[in-house]
């Protein structure tokens, strides 16, 4: 199996509408190792430079930095560079994992101590933030799960129902849009039906965790790729034990199984857990909305769109 290597590109800017004299901030920025990702290069770039900053790795066990500005500044910039290789990692055969309702009930709790992979996915059954469990997604979800079934084959069908019952709209919902709303009216992005597919799985009892990273674009035949012009993208674990891994990605978005083209940065219980980049700011005129540009491109390409491997940033 060979892998796919890409270089990322993702840069964000806040312009403040007057000077924050303190912020302290927590990114998500630096892609995940995984058994089927290697890390190959990385860094983070900051201007103005921060006055203080700490990297290590978050409770789930993802790279994180927190940065922390104590002297006035008016901008922001923040850019994040990668090289990375992805190696096939799709399962082979969904209909080989264990009966849903076994899945479920080696989750749920007893009085004998648990293996130690079944306690590390209990921490994705319960409610978080922007995940309900509530009767109605488990009646969403119901006709996916008949007895017997596969767990990976019901969440495939949770995953094409989703695909094929909402439309993609960015216009329909905010970060802070609840999941029964979008349940409701049947629209909004990757991070919603990310977010309904998690709460449909856990209101059945099955652990769901959420995905965040990068998805490869392709520019039209014969025009030539733009920086910037790709996305960050969210998509869905399961927790399957016996495979390779115990989780299995989903994504609803798209109606596929991720392999070589999906990029991991980060897993948590749900958005709010992994934000690329959250925090706090004294001053700014009340805040201002970031340009956000993420640029994915295969390393094989003949030729890099020119200012993908910019210089470090300077002084802003």
């Amino acid at each position: 199996m060979q892998p796919v290597r890409y270089h990322v590109l993702h840069e964000t800017r806040y312009d403040y509408g007057s000077p924050v004299s303190l912020s302290q901030q927590q990114l998500h920025l630096s892609p995940r190792v995984l058994p089927w990702q290697l890390v190959e290069e990385q860094r983070i770039d900051i201007a103005p430079a921060p006055t203080l900053r700490r990297d290590g790795a978050d409770a789930f066990g993802n790279p994180v930095s927190w940065i922390a500005f104590h002297a006035p500044h008016e901008t922001l910039r923040i850019r994040s560079l990668m090289n990375v290789a992805v190696l096939p990692h799709r399962p082979a055969d969904l209909a080989a994992s264990p009966a849903w309702e076994a899945v479920r009930e080696r989750l749920a709790y007893d009085a004998s101590a648990p293996l130690p992979e079944d306690l590390d996915a209990t921490r994705f059954l319960f409610e978080s933030p922007h995940v309900r469990i509530k009767h109605e997604l488990a009646d969403y979800a119901a006709d996916c799960f008949p007895p017997g079934r596969p767990v990976l084959l019901g969440a495939q069908a949770l995953m094409a129902k989703i695909f094929s019952e909402f439309k993609f709209d960015p216009e329909a919902t905010t970060v802070s849009t609840p999941v029964l709303e979008v349940l409701e009216k049947k629209r909004g992005v990757c991070q919603d039906f990310a977010h309904l597919m998690i709460a449909c799985l856990r209101s059945l009892g099955l652990a769901a965790r959420y995905v965040s990273g990068y998805l490869l674009t392709r520019p039209p035949p014969g025009k030539p790729r733009l920086i910037g012009a790709d996305a960050s993208h969210a998509w869905v674990a399961v927790y399957a034990p016996g495979t390779a891994d115990g989780w299995v990605d989903f994504d609803p978005t798209n109606n596929l199984l991720p392999d070589t083209e999906h990029i991991t940065v980060a897993i948590g219980r749900d958005f709010s857990d992994i934000s690329p980049l959250r925090g706090t700011i004294l001053g700014g005129g009340g805040g201002a909305e970031p340009e956000v540009a993420v640029t994915v491109v295969p390393v094989d390409e003949e030729e890099l769109p020119e200012g993908l491997l910019a210089d470090p940033l300077e002084e802003a």
